[in-house]
């Protein structure tokens, strides 16, 4: 994809048409050498696999982590037909394959669609066949690839192109991720490019980071490129939870009483039944109580960890099917509903909920 090769071929017959007509009161701009990108360095190959496409991001559509799917699209889920206009879609996709856990949750696409590769080639696709031969070239989830996703750059960036006087004959100015890969990718051995400095990056935690120079750039980009995970899994659930902490789980259990449970899985047993009508009221102290039929039991819960990473222990005498320690996997608040999940593994699910939370 050759977006930026006429720019560069512009500025190339600028440098022709107006060589003859400078005069020694022209300005001749000396770029300095930590602000010029040479063609197929190292740099280079690495500001390209920030920019470029990350396939990983709509695998929750179809598992394919080197290309993404063009939208919008029309998905059927579950007999239930949606149109997916914008990623932040992928969010109502995710509510109809968590609604029931024992349909099938397959992602129906209705074809034609197109595909966007690493380096943004767009390709038409007729059908399923042709969408898995083009995941066949894929790497496998969790798979080192090339993209850099723990690092995005801030837009619009601004490039100028020199000639060999070192005079600046053209500027371009990137507005994406696209923009930008096209750019680098057209840039020749003999080309002169400098970025207009400062420009900003944003790293995983979400700071912002100002860099000075190409220099500073290649700094951040060792120290930060693997910062993060790149969530190259087909797990769609793994990253409910980015930013849970446990004061926040906290918060929510005892800002509303009398939870019930919706959901109880074990060793491939529902057993949400058994507990119909039992109702669990969670304390600051980390103690707990449930209460049922004129019956009280009082036992404990504790929480540690970060992120994804949470894990909460519940420990009520007599409650086998729920004395465990499980990871915290996602904390649902629609209005006045709340609902909070847990899991062991892939198969054991616990999920506590509130219709009363005010």
């Amino acid at each position: 994809m050759k977006t930026f090769k006429p720019i560069l071929l512009l500025a190339l017959g600028l440098l022709l048409t107006t060589t003859s007509c400078r005069t020694e009161d022209d300005l001749s701009i000396d770029p300095p050498q930590e602000t010029t990108l040479a063609a197929n360095s190292a740099l280079a190959s690495q500001m390209q696999r920030i920019a470029m496409n990350d396939g990983s991001v709509d695998n929750i559509v179809y598992n394919a982590n080197c290309f993404t799917i063009q939208l919008p699209i029309t998905v059927t889920i579950n007999s239930v037909v949606i149109t997916i206009n914008d990623i932040g879609n992928y969010d109502d996709i995710e509510d109809l394959l968590d609604e029931f856990d024992d349909d099938d949750d397959t992602v129906d696409i209705d074809f034609p669609i197109s595909i966007i590769l690493a380096d943004y080639t767009e390709i038409e696709i007729n059908s399923l066949d042709e969408l898995e031969d083009y995941a066949d070239d894929c790497n496998d989830e969790n798979e080192d690839d090339d993209d850099i996703e723990c690092i995005d750059f801030v837009y619009p960036i601004t490039a100028s192109v020199f000639n060999s006087n070192n005079e600046v004959i053209a500027t371009v100015t990137f507005n994406s991720d696209s923009d930008l890969y096209g750019f680098i990718d057209d840039i020749e051995d003999d080309d002169f490019v400098g970025f207009n400095f400062p420009v900003s990056i944003v790293i995983s935690d979400g700071s912002v980071l100002v860099i000075n120079n190409f220099n500073e750039l290649e700094d951040a980009i060792d120290i930060y490129e693997d910062d993060c995970d790149d969530d190259d899994d087909y797990d769609y659930n793994d990253d409910d939870c980015n930013n849970c902490t446990p004061d926040q789980l906290e918060s929510v259990l005892t800002a509303c009483s009398d939870w019930y449970i919706d959901e109880l899985e074990r060793n491939d047993q529902d057993l949400e039944d058994n507990y119909s009508g039992y109702l669990f009221n969670f304390f600051a102290d980390n103690t707990i109580t449930v209460s049922w039929d004129g019956n009280t039991a009082d036992g404990t819960w504790s929480a540690s960890g970060t992120g994804n990473n949470i894990t909460v222990t519940f420990n009520i005498p007599g409650f086998e099917d729920i004395n465990d320690t499980w990871n915290l996997y996602e904390i649902e608040n629609d209005d006045d509903e709340v609902e909070v999940k847990f899991e062991i593994g892939d198969d054991d699910e616990l999920d506590f909920k509130n219709d009363n939370c005010n």
